[in-house]
């Protein structure tokens, strides 16, 4: 992306802010139907946070400033700041192979906790939660962890994984002699001043909210049930609030004495070969990171079942935003929250990366085959007219169009519109089409059409 000059901030003051960034979370979670949200921005002298709506929609509960959500993925970037802090503390090496701490990965000596943070290991996503729900970490590590199944060589690609985050979960266990969930509480929550939450708790200490589906046929909105399997605990157990997420972005931006400065440096920075496709324009070591107008962001999202969090902060203004909210039209929300801020305050918050440089749309006949990530098949067969679809485990087939630089998009079969799908790659050396990236999660190639 083109450096430009970085757009100033024209911040009102605070009482006025709040004031225009509850108008807006009131108007847009009633458009958007969503039972309750929380937004926090730090202004750099102030915290500025607002919230509406309810916590559960058949309950009626209200939601507050402190009410945590299921944070779903963020709980990864709360997972890897815990292992950068036995990194800072020489417990761990960032560059040490997996296979020196746990023995489920001896067959994949080259994978370092490095590529574990960065998704750049080469795993495969990991079973499903209903898969993983009755089954152990070692058990689970060990159906991953075999050469036979990578994707890519360490280092050298990007795919999102659970699979990598139920690692470095172990990887804090086998240190520090806790569980992940005693672990991350002792050493990153509480510090940071965070009342912590995760699934499953019997006695929270704090009001939780649940997440909610939207019946589009009959209007209703029904509180979702979480099904996390318990082994995945250290990918996406974490409950919090918008006020629990500005507290980590400050701590990410180096505002924080509870993460060295230096190892939140290291988490803004790109790894080689995370090139994160449709989820972000870079990532770092458990952060997303976003280019936007001359600045770096990082951050990252999260979907549990009913729910959408987003965290952003920006290093050279000291920016921090946060956004929960407790349905799965909140994403929508969110996206349009961050037009409102632009509007206030003159800087453009990413919620997507940039996707430049794709091109008009290409016939592509060398994509049709059957990648496999894990378990997961994705199928992409041509029709009469040569135009490529996919199925993902036998799903119904959605046309993708395909573009000069490999990149690719779904059609929204509801709507007709392109929504950016992913990548293709292809062999170095004989050229052909060896993985598809769709999503985030890259899948190797088993067979042509």
């Amino acid at each position: 992306m083109p450096y430009r000059a970085a757009a100033p901030i024209t911040v009102p003051r605070p009482s006025l802010l709040r004031q225009e960034l509850q108008n807006s979370l009131d108007t847009l979670a009633r458009t958007h139907r969503v039972p309750g949200a929380q937004l926090a921005v730090d202004i750099g002298t102030e915290v500025v946070s607002v919230h509406t709506g309810t916590a559960d929609a058949v309950q009626g509960t209200a939601f507050t400033a402190d009410t945590a959500v299921p944070l779903g993925s963020v709980t990864k970037t709360y997972t890897a700041a815990t292992v950068m802090l036995l990194i800072a503390d020489d417990d761990l090496d960032l560059d040490e192979s997996v296979a020196d701490v746990l023995p489920e990965f001896e067959d994949l000596p080259k994978v370092t906790i490095r590529h574990l943070l960065a998704h750049t290991a080469g795993l495969p996503t990991g079973p499903d939660s209903d898969t993983a729900a009755g089954t152990t970490a070692p058990r689970y590590l060990a159906a991953v962890g075999r050469a036979a199944d990578t994707l890519f060589a360490p280092g050298t690609d990007f795919s999102y994984s659970n699979a990598g985050y139920v690692a470095a979960g172990r990887l804090i266990e086998a240190v520090t002699g806790m569980s992940w969930q005693e672990a991350v509480r002792t050493l990153l929550l509480e510090p940071l001043g965070i009342t912590p939450a995760f699934l499953a708790d019997r006695a929270p200490g704090r009001p939780l909210a649940a997440g909610h589906a939207h019946n589009t046929a009959t209007g209703a909105l029904r509180p979702a049930h979480q099904n996390l399997a318990p082994v995945e605990a250290p990918a996406g157990a974490l409950l919090g609030s918008a006020g629990d997420l500005i507290a980590l972005g400050q701590a990410l931006l180096g505002r924080s004495a509870v993460l060295p400065s230096a190892a939140a440096a290291l988490m803004r920075r790109p790894e080689p070969g995370a090139e994160a496709g449709v989820l972000a324009d870079a990532w770092g070591l458990g952060t997303a990171l976003y280019q936007q107008d001359g600045r770096w962001w990082c951050g990252h999202d999260g979907n549990a079942q009913g729910t959408s969090c987003h965290l952003r902060a920006e290093p050279r203004s000291g920016v921090v935003i946060a956004f929960t909210g407790n349905s799965g039209g909140a994403t929508a929300l969110w996206r349009d929250l961050a037009g409102d801020l632009t509007r206030l305050t003159g800087m453009r918050v990413p919620t997507a990366p940039a996707l430049l440089g794709r091109g008009e749309p290409v016939p592509f006949p060398d994509c049709a085959g059957t990648y496999r990530n894990g378990t997961t098949e994705y199928r992409i067969s041509l029709d009469a007219d040569g135009l490529p679809a996919l199925s993902i485990d036998g799903d119904l087939a959605l046309p993708l169009v395909c573009h000069p630089d490999l990149t690719c998009d779904l059609v929204d079969p509801a709507t007709g519109r392109l929504e950016p799908g992913g990548r293709f790659h292809r062999d170095p050396v004989d050229g052909t089409v060896d993985r598809v990236q769709i999503s985030g999660r890259t899948a190797r190639r088993t067979a042509t059409a």
